[in-house]
């Protein structure tokens, strides 16, 4: 058994943001299921988006978030995260960030410009924004003794005391995790007494995603079969351009950024479409492009459409955008000479575990900061760059709300706690089955879960997802937790949640568009879908 006080699942930019500022006040402990740095914080190519340019103000960047969040964002955590910003960018910069200068305007930062954003106010650093926050997080964690970091760990399932407590709870609470040590084959107990899921998106649940090999929604998934809410689970936003790669690679993702620095969109034949579907064009909210990309490519059979900067100064897409330019390049196209192939793929989870303005989840001690929570500055649809700024914002008040507690928090008494119970000692047999069954669930969702849905292909998925879950199930049952199979546990949680909340909401709004109910004016659903379940058991 492992003690601390804080135990933190995740190392994203989220969970060591929050693990730096913790460290000066207890003993912290991070568990990440890969290596230290694979997250998707470095794959984050855009930035963040801050105001700090006498051009700006915050009540334009809360206007921008409310438009592109289509009714749904909560307009009191939105001015929260827009007017704490300066001050966690401060911090980020204090812990060593380097973000890119202006070239023009002394001591300024180069300030970029994105879909949605009506001013210049993304700070990047080239276009490895997410990797250099990363190494900037990751080095600083190493100078910290007492953080602890684990690599190839993976979080199984949360620790509620309503499962060993024989009294009655007003509230229940969260005091750890069994742990999953990949290497060994152990599965080890935490105990702690603030615990903080960091554990990013679940893009991996789609056929194309942007998203890292690790983006399986486990945090989603543990939360919500502790007994934890989840909402808004059918806003997963698609970015609407993801370099076309016919052999089935991972997606590569060409940055909103692209299109903020006067990247159009065409046809083959070389015709816009943009203007047919926004007074924006190619700047209009990603909800907007991804469907009009969608709708040009079935109306002319197309496998993908082109994204072109041509016209822009060579010198300057080679510097502004130095890895969109080496990998597209090492497949053979320049996009100072030829145009991008691209097309949507899944990027965002606009949803997620339920928290307030601190990060908290209904389950006490239990934080969720960064992708895997709902807080409510996204809505129905995330607005460029606003991701990086929710992790370090809500990261900060998770910080400040467990500091406020820790002297009156009490690790629970140990003798409760009771180690892993095996089901069976016998290992997998078959691993073709859990990659089978994995990429049918992505398929299944591609297909009937995409960007465009409708109730006969939701009624559809939830059948097939039914089947799936007694499969999986039983297959979980049989046999030894391994990394395959856990992450294969809690994609199916997660797509059976989406499925859920997205044949709940009876309209089209943001990132859920369904055919059978056209976008209006309708208040009745300007309102969060919440679900939650009595905790304990597989789902």
């Amino acid at each position: 058994m492992i003690v601390t006080d804080f135990l933190v699942i995740g190392s994203g930019i989220a969970g060591l943001f929050f693990s730096i500022k913790a460290s000066n006040y207890g003993d912290v402990c991070i568990i990440t299921k890969k290596e230290r740095s694979d997250s998707s914080t470095n794959f984050a190519q855009g930035g963040i988006a801050a105001v700090l340019s006498k051009d700006d103000s915050f009540e334009n960047h809360i206007n921008d978030t409310l438009i592109a969040g289509a009714g749904l964002c909560h307009k009191d955590v939105v001015e929260m995260v827009v007017k704490s910003a300066p001050q966690r960018i401060k911090d980020l910069i204090e812990m060593g960030m380097q973000f890119t200068l202006s070239e023009e305007k002394v001591d300024s930062f180069d300030l970029g410009k994105e879909g949605g954003h009506s001013k210049r106010r993304i700070l990047h650093a080239g276009d490895f924004t997410g990797r250099e926050i990363e190494k900037t997080l990751i080095n600083k964690v190493k100078q910290i003794p007492n953080i602890l970091l684990l690599e190839n760990h993976f979080a199984i399932d949360l620790l509620i005391e309503s499962k060993v407590s024989q009294k009655p709870l007003f509230k229940d609470r969260c005091f750890g995790a069994y742990v999953l040590d990949e290497k060994t084959g152990e599965v080890k107990t935490f105990v702690a007494k603030f615990i903080i899921l960091a554990t990013g998106g679940s893009g991996q649940v789609y056929l194309h995603t942007t998203n890292p090999p690790i983006a399986t929604g486990d945090g989603v998934a543990m939360a919500y079969r502790a007994g934890a809410k989840v909402a808004n689970m059918e806003f997963f936003q698609f970015h609407p351009t993801a370099l076309y790669q016919p052999n089935g690679m991972q997606s590569f993702l060409i940055s909103e950024a692209v299109r903020g620095e006067g990247g159009i969109l065409r046809l083959p034949n070389g015709q816009t479409f943009a203007e047919k579907y926004h007074p924006l064009k190619e700047l209009a909210p990603r909800d907007v492009v991804a469907r009009a990309i969608d709708a040009e490519m079935k109306k002319h059979g197309l496998k993908h459409v082109y994204l072109d900067i041509t016209h822009l100064d060579g010198d300057f897409i080679v510097k502004r955008f130095p890895q969109i330019f080496e990998h597209c390049l090492s497949i053979g196209i320049d996009i100072r000479k030829e145009w991008i192939p691209v097309v949507p793929s899944a990027h965002y989870m606009c949803g997620g575990v339920l928290t307030d303005k601190n990060g908290e989840t209904t389950l006490r001690n239990l934080y969720a900061i960064g992708e895997v929570a709902c807080t409510g500055l996204h809505g129905a649809n995330r607005l460029a760059s606003n991701s990086l700024l929710e992790a370090i914002v809500f990261a900060h008040n998770a910080f400040e709300d467990c500091i406020k507690k820790i002297k009156d928090t009490n690790i629970i008494t140990l003798e409760l706690v009771s180690p892993w119970q095996y089901y069976t000692n016998i290992d997998p047999e078959e691993m073709i089955m859990i990659k089978h069954n994995w990429d049918e669930i992505k398929r299944l969702m591609w297909n009937y879960v995409g960007i465009v849905r409708s109730d006969k292909r939701l009624e559809r998925a939830k059948r097939r997802i039914d089947l799936l879950k007694d499969e999986i199930r039983e297959y979980y049952t049989h046999f030894k937790p391994n990394a395959e199979l856990l992450e294969l546990r809690n994609l199916t949680n997660i797509a059976d949640l989406i499925i859920t909340c997205a044949s709940m909401r009876k309209e089209s709004r943001g990132l859920h568009y369904n055919f059978d109910y056209p976008y209006s004016d309708d208040e009745t659903w300007l309102k969060d879908t919440i679900i939650f379940r009595k905790p304990g058991g597989y789902l």
